[in-house]
């Protein structure tokens, strides 16, 4: 137990401590007197004047007792309790590719993944921060982590399509909001070491199609050496599939593609960081990806107050003392 005001305690403590003693040299006074008067002869039963004098120190310690313990109410005392919450920072890292035009969902993918993105938003407890990467070819970041829901939410709204994907720069953009500084992988391609954050987690929207990624011979970087900067900083990526594997087309550039949804893709990069795939081929199915994500949960010793309880025992202490007096005496003091 700690206290926000020692010095109250000690000189409440103090003054319990002189009207202690005060009273047991009253209480030694006052046995003196009756015993000369002869009250005491009357053996160990209650005397005449032996009831009422009891009744009278009794009261007092009460008194004396109460006021302790208001001293240390005044004090200020609190305790140290353990209490866990999910808390530390989501990154939505959101596909804004071409092929999330697509209308496989409704109304797109990306419209879609923009309402299960704003469902998520809204889910989250205020002590976790939220932060928006939008992911063409190289990583975009929209939003720095916040604990502010409406910045996070408008940048989400404002996302439109345009460009190719790179699954493995949108994971390093992740991870540079997530440390505040830019992540980049080694001249010879090994993880850089950004640290520890075990209570981050990014949460990838993809139809998995990574036409601008290594390994489809393109510039960005590979998800296999993305994820594993991830795992080395214990981030974990969630990967949500937005899309059907059916597929369907979509027009870029006045040519008509073809677009499914890629789930092996995301599935290892989720299983490469210790994360889960969550399959969402309809709107539906996007609404609930909010309550099937599961944060890590971290503790933490948060002060609990005892003030009122301790005020609560010195009143009631008090009332005793008070009581005991007036009933056996017939006086207040």
């Amino acid at each position: 137990m700690s206290f926000a005001d020692p010095a109250l305690l000690a000189v409440g403590l103090l003054v319990a401590a002189g009207l202690a003693w005060a009273a047991a040299a009253v209480g030694r006074r006052r046995a003196a007197a009756l015993a000369s008067a002869g009250v005491a002869a009357a053996g160990p039963g209650p005397g005449p004047g032996r009831g009422r004098d009891r009744a009278w120190m009794g009261g007092v310690w009460f008194t004396i007792a109460g006021v302790a313990v208001l001293a240390i109410a005044v004090a200020g005392p609190a305790a140290s309790v353990p209490v866990s919450h999910a808390s530390g920072t989501v990154i939505l890292a959101m596909d804004v590719s071409g092929s999330m035009a697509a209308t496989d969902v409704a109304p797109s993918r990306l419209g879609a993944a923009k309402q299960a993105a704003l469902s998520f938003v809204s889910a989250q407890p205020g002590t976790v921060d939220i932060g928006v990467v939008a992911f063409q070819q190289g990583g975009l970041e929209a939003a720095l982590p916040t604990a502010d829901r409406a910045t996070a939410s408008a940048a989400v709204r404002r996302l439109t399509t345009g460009g190719g994907t790179s699954l493995g720069d949108a994971i390093l953009a992740s991870l540079s909001a997530i440390t505040h500084k830019t992540v980049t992988i080694g001249r010879d391609g090994s993880a850089p070491n950004i640290g520890y954050w075990p209570s981050a987690t990014i949460v990838l929207f993809s139809d998995g199609q990574d036409e601008a990624g290594a390994a489809s011979g393109g510039t960005g970087t590979g998800t296999g050496v993305a994820a594993s900067a991830a795992q080395k900083a214990g981030v974990h990526v969630d990967t949500v599939g937005v899309g059907t594997t059916a597929g369907t087309t979509v027009e870029a550039d006045g040519y008509h593609l073809f677009t499914a949804l890629d789930e092996t893709t995301l599935k290892s990069i989720s299983q490469a960081t210790g994360g889960t795939y969550h399959p969402a081929s309809d709107a539906s199915e996007l609404n609930g990806i909010a309550s099937s994500i599961n944060l890590r949960l971290t503790v933490t010793h948060e002060p609990l107050p005892l003030a009122g309880a301790f005020i609560a025992l010195a009143l009631a202490l008090l009332a005793a003392g008070a009581v005991l007096t007036v009933t056996r005496t017939g006086r207040v003091v």
